[in-house]
């Protein structure tokens, strides 16, 4: 695309499990507006996709010339249409590639990518994400940096290395889901209180006793005894649960010396970012801009 060829107008999707949101981005990447509805994939009959689209999206694909990109769970099998994974390592060239275009050079599902760890056993080990992979693009395009450690939180949180700009692999991580099952329905449940607010003292105290451990599988059951001998108030209990929990991602993944972009949540953002501090790590953290410019710098790579 030379310099004097205006980018197209963008519709940026995200279409996850339990929410769908949109944004209309001008010819620099800035949004000029946004939307979001609780329409996530579930809520939508098999057939429907299309016209809910229509109905929450339409009057924005009036726009002459726009072009519209899908991330999210909308390209899985319970979605719109089912896009294939594209492979790592990956950067943008190969997600251009791999689009799976509902109308021709106007409205595209961004495939998701998959990794394969080779672990030495019979039954290859591969990983998925769907979403994420926007995320981790944003991220890269809004900071400028070529290599980094990229880290998504959320109930399965993600860790991507990237390296010159492409996604050499990633790890999943059950974190958040397994502290839902532990806190809601395991025997902690009996001294964990649900509004407890979150205390950083109990959350680091959680991080710490990770990192000195045999296995989380042990250090979780101390939760247990904290209520039976008194060792900690109840109210800081969750936070100590949740500190053991990310700790353990870290323990797995976390390097010194490597950079590590935080892509989530404000919430979830501040709690990794903490964690990453009490063991000497630095951090950066974005939030939804980061599925936004993703979009956006996906968008120019099709353009160029």
């Amino acid at each position: 695309m030379s310099p004097s060829t205006p980018r197209r107008p963008l519709i940026a999707i995200d279409w996850g499990t339990s929410s769908l949101r949109g944004a209309r981005l001008d010819s620099t990447g800035q949004v000029l507006a946004a939307r979001e509805f609780p329409r996530g994939i579930l809520t939508v009959p098999a057939g429907q996709f299309e016209a809910v689209f229509r109905e929450l999206f339409g009057d924005w694909m009036q726009a002459t010339n726009a072009l519209c990109l899908i991330s999210g769970m909308a390209g899985s099998r319970q979605g719109w249409q089912e896009a294939p994974y594209c492979p790592c390592p990956a950067g943008f060239a190969e997600l251009g590639q791999h689009l799976l275009w509902l109308q021709p050079g106007r409205m595209a599902i961004v495939p998701g990518l998959s990794c394969l760890h080779d672990a030495g056993l019979p039954v290859p080990q591969h990983d998925v994400m769907r979403g994420e992979e926007i995320q981790i693009f944003g991220a890269l395009a809004l900071t400028g940096q070529k290599d980094a450690s990229v880290v998504l939180p959320g109930t399965h949180s993600k860790w991507a290395q990237v390296e010159a700009g492409r996604v050499q692999g990633f790890r999943s991580f059950m974190t958040g889901e397994v502290f839902a099952l532990l806190s809601q329905q395991s025997i902690l449940s009996r001294t964990l209180p649900a509004d407890a607010p979150w205390h950083e003292g109990a959350f680091v105290h959680g991080v710490q006793l990770a990192q000195r451990t045999p296995s989380v599988l042990s250090s979780i059951f101390t939760t247990r005894t904290l209520a039976l001998f008194g060792s900690l108030p109840a109210a800081q209990h969750p936070s100590f649960l949740s500190g053991l929990l990310i700790g353990e991602e870290l323990r797995a993944m976390a390097r010194p010396g490597s950079t590590v972009l935080l892509v989530g949540s404000a919430l979830l953002a501040q709690r990794y970012a903490t964690a990453l501090h009490s063991m000497g790590l630095s951090s950066q953290s974005l939030g939804d801009e980061a599925t936004w410019a993703g979009h956006a710098a996906l968008a120019q790579q099709l353009n160029a």
